[in-house]
């Protein structure tokens, strides 16, 4: 609503003060719904992503969970591994 209210309004900075808000805000907000229309304020803090975006966001966070194991394991064999016989039965 703000985004529709300042595309009538001339003076940005008198709109701001009246909803008592940055006027950065009231540009960047109209940026971005003028860049993407569809997908401008999706809510919740959410993005709108394509199929191709979201596949590529879960291989991401695949790769960092296996990289978090992988690394989990090297310092588990590092520790059993040690010669100290702490962690051995010898």
């Amino acid at each position: 609503m703000v985004v529709e209210l300042s595309l009538t309004r001339d003076d940005l900075s008198v709109l701001a003060s009246e909803l008592d808000i940055r006027v950065d805000l009231i540009y960047r907000w109209r940026r971005e719904a003028l860049a993407n229309l569809d997908a401008s304020f999706p809510g919740q803090g959410n993005k709108v992503m394509t199929e191709e975006q979201k596949e590529l966001a879960r291989l991401k966070k695949e790769l960092r969970d296996t990289q978090l194991e992988r690394d989990i394991l090297k310092k588990a064999v590092s520790i059993f591994s040690r010669s100290d016989g702490k962690y051995s039965n010898s």
